[in-house]
């Protein structure tokens, strides 16, 4: 790999980690902090597209604004007999459930897999909750649940600034 190669990759990745404090700015302002041109940072910013970095530009909404109480961490473990069903019709229910914003298999407290939902009230929650088992209650041997009050009291709102931060003071 070239200078010109690293000297690039290392500009798409300060201009990723500006977008992730604040991905609102126009490509003028971020082309400003980077040191670059207007069409140089428009440029860039499809590259991080093209490349994968970003999948996508989206706003961090104030979950309790939008009306949801309840962010519900799932911990399944599946049937190990039934791995393959179950992974083939997760993935299904899974883009087929809007109040599902993350789901994977993971690893850890003899868990196989983990899934986020949004929720506007304990009684919804109640119903997806009912509906998973419903679907998939003979494919699972087990599930936890954490359930996070959103209209509580937050230590620290969700946000990529902080990661961004990190990763910038300690180039």
């Amino acid at each position: 790999m070239g200078k010109r190669s690293v000297a690039k990759k290392s500009k798409l990745m300060l201009l990723l980690l500006e977008y992730l404090k604040d991905s609102n700015r126009s490509d003028r302002e971020i082309a400003k902090i980077l040191g670059v041109s207007q069409p140089t940072a428009s440029k860039m910013k499809n590259e991080l597209l093209e490349e994968g970095l970003v999948r996508q530009f989206s706003a961090i909404p104030d979950l309790a604004k939008m009306g949801y109480e309840i962010l519900a961490f799932s911990f399944i473990k599946f049937n190990t007999d039934r791995i393959g069903e179950f992974e083939e019709k997760s993935e299904e229910w899974a883009r087929g459930q809007p109040e599902i914003i993350f789901s994977s298999r993971s690893e850890g407290m003899g868990f196989d897999a983990v899934t986020l939902s949004l929720h506007k009230n304990y009684a919804e929650y109640k119903k997806f909750i009912m509906q998973n088992k419903e679907f998939g209650g003979h494919l699972v041997t087990e599930a936890q649940y954490i359930i996070v009050d959103l209209v509580g009291g937050i230590a620290k709102p969700f946000s990529f600034k902080y990661l961004a931060e990190k990763r910038k003071n300690s180039e």
